[in-house]
């Protein structure tokens, strides 16, 4: 019997926050977040955050977001079929965005608190192995790379007019300015970082992701069989000099690689 053809492949995911040179010297909360969950028949859906430096309670806002927008699409019920309909996409995409707007705001109500207080970027993705899909409020990056090895960039940072400046998810105009992107190929990797990458992953003079950044990161992910050891070695790489010498803000970097040999139907 032919037991390759039974193996059965899973998305890889690698994931960490850590706190920027800058706070660690302010001896300041790392005021980034992340979430992610693998669901059945391999849909992965991933958030990344980052809560507003000027925000006193950024770090619980970026919590809030990511663990509420995970949270409502963990219960959708959502299957491989029904992320075939575009406007179902849209809509879990926007249910999900939504329900952590109000998640923060009530929290920040809780907490005696504005929301401003609370004031946090979002970036929520599903992904599976036929598509990638993604929401974004403020700055950040989502990129996928397909089969055939081209990288996207599903969103592009929204960095307002000016330096250092963006659209918030408390922000009055948040939903409006929220991108919405959706992709149907192959899907073998997916990126998400927070803005503290944004120099190191993105030609920022053609919107472009950066390959020789994210290309070994993708192969790393794709071979990381021990999920401590690669958490461990992802938190080395975003401490490193190589890292630290461009940013000193707070870093997130999501990794998510599916088996290329799966694909065709076979493993390696």
């Amino acid at each position: 019997m032919n037991t390759k053809s039974k193996q059965i492949f899973h998305w890889r995911v690698v994931a960490a926050s850590v706190c920027g040179t800058s706070h660690l010297r302010n001896k300041q909360l790392c005021q980034d977040a992340h979430h992610w969950q693998l669901l059945p028949d391999n849909v992965l859906l991933i958030a990344a955050a980052d809560g507003a430096g000027s925000a006193s309670q950024g770090k619980m806002g970026a919590m809030v977001a990511v663990e509420t927008a995970i949270e409502t699409l963990s219960h959708s019920d959502i299957t491989r079929d029904c992320l075939a309909d575009d406007a179902i996409v849209e809509s879990l995409l926007n249910q999900s965005l939504v329900a952590a707007k109000k998640a923060v705001e009530d929290e920040a109500v809780a907490c005696n608190k504005q929301p401003q207080d609370l004031a946090t970027t979002l970036i929520i993705v599903i992904t599976t192995p036929d598509m990638a899909a993604v929401v974004q409020i403020g700055d950040g990056l989502a990129v996928a790379k397909d089969h055939m090895g081209n990288l996207l960039a599903l969103t592009t940072p929204d960095n307002g007019e000016y330096i250092n400046e963006t659209t918030f998810l408390t922000s009055p105009n948040a939903l409006d300015r929220a991108q919405m992107k959706l992709w149907r190929e192959t899907i073998v990797n997916i990126g998400v970082l927070t803005d503290g990458l944004q120099m190191l992953a993105l030609n920022m003079v053609i919107g472009e992701p950066h390959k020789p950044f994210f290309f070994p990161l993708f192969d790393f992910v794709e071979n990381a069989e021990d999920k401590t050891l690669a958490k461990e070695q992802l938190v080395r790489f975003l401490g490193s000099e190589r890292i630290t010498q461009r940013t000193d803000d707070d870093l997130t970097l999501i990794l998510a690689g599916f088996p290329s040999a799966d694909l065709s139907g076979e493993s390696t």
